[in-house]
């Protein structure tokens, strides 16, 4: 949706509840983890994105903020059986920190034209995350995508009533990089048409472009650590 004033008017307050702080690094240690989520909370983010295994970590630094945790399902390939998916939101979903899951869908599936399978198990793992009260982000993974398998992908998450579109894992190797390019969410919100809010992730780095999104009406950015103070125009 778009806002009601430009980006660039906005606080810095206002602009971190765009941003999903993300910590997924699989090297990352407890003790960076723990600062980058106190860093996040600070700032006043959303969310901040880690791999499940931290969420009990994590949540005593979230505790009385307006800050949630947003973990990760069956991430960054997506490839699990529905079986599996569906246990590990459930399993995320425990912590009354957490609103919001993310999960990759089966790409490679969605490549091959498997549209009414990628369907039946987003159905399930949306269903999972809706029974214990959590909105379900599903990760794209629009860099291994062309734009007919995109537009597919949009239908399918729409379908099985996910609660956002997103881009990217920030993970994937071998293709080009386009992360949350202006393009790449221009076609998302086009085939969307309003029905499902959208997650733009993967090279957000620079101030221009996150105003940018922003303007356009996303819903919601995943940011690594080293680009929020840069798109937040923080001097440090």
């Amino acid at each position: 949706m778009k806002p009601e004033k430009k980006a660039a008017e906005m606080t810095v307050s206002e602009l971190a509840k765009y941003i999903d702080y993300s910590v997924l690094k699989p090297e990352f240690t407890e003790d960076q983890i723990i600062e980058l989520t106190k860093d996040g909370v600070a700032l006043g983010c959303a969310t901040i994105c880690i791999n499940p295994g931290y969420i009990k970590l994590c949540e005593p630094y979230v505790k009385g903020s307006d800050t949630t945790i947003c973990p990760v399902a069956d991430f960054p390939f997506g490839t699990a059986s529905t079986e599996s998916r569906v246990a590990q939101i459930k399993e995320a979903g425990k912590s009354e920190y957490v609103k919001e899951i993310d999960v990759v869908v089966n790409f490679g599936k969605l490549r091959a034209g498997q549209y009414d399978e990628v369907t039946k198990d987003l159905s399930a793992c949306a269903a999972a995350a809706h029974e214990g009260g959590h909105e379900l982000k599903v990760i794209l993974e629009t860099d291994a995508l062309n734009e007919e398998q995109i537009r597919k992908g949009v239908e399918c998450i729409i379908a099985a009533d996910a609660d956002f579109i997103k881009t990217s894992t920030g993970f994937l190797t071998g293709y080009e990089a386009k992360g949350a390019a202006v393009d790449v969410i221009a076609m998302i919100m086009d085939q969307n048409k309003g029905r499902k809010k959208i997650k733009g992730s993967g090279c957000i780095r620079t101030r221009e472009h996150f105003l940018q999104l922003i303007d356009m009406g996303i819903d919601r950015m995943g940011i690594g650590y080293k680009s929020v103070p840069v798109v937040l125009d923080l001097k440090k």
